[in-house]
């Protein structure tokens, strides 16, 4: 399965973005999946998770602000960003874990960047 991030963009501090992270070359369902992100200059971090039974954990930085889903009849996760700030300016990527193990290719993520 490859897992494409999208959805990205330019918007204003306060404003709110909704990123997919669709699958793809299978037939199977994903399993879990993790949004990460990667700032300029930092490492990679991951931000929102949810399992294939549909529980979900947060970064605190995002506790309360971001919320991951999953639509498992499309085959998609979605990351609802909402009161975005410039310090979440990200490369935002998705990827999947199976069996403890994250997957080894990342695509090419996707761009958001908040202005102040």
């Amino acid at each position: 399965v490859q897992l494409q991030a999208s959805g990205g963009g330019l918007v204003q501090a306060g404003g709110s973005l909704r990123l997919s992270c669709a699958a793809s070359g299978s037939s199977r369902t994903i399993s879990a999946v993790g949004w990460f992100r990667q700032a300029a200059g930092k490492q990679r971090e991951l931000v929102a998770f949810i399992t294939s039974g549909g529980s979900t954990n947060y970064a605190d930085s995002v506790k309360g602000r971001f919320t991951i889903s999953r639509d498992n009849a499309k085959n998609t996760v979605y990351l609802q960003m909402n009161s975005l700030t410039p310090e979440d300016t990200a490369v935002y990527y998705c990827n999947e874990q199976r069996f403890s193990r994250w997957g080894a290719t990342w695509g090419q993520g996707t761009q958001v960047t908040v202005s102040s």
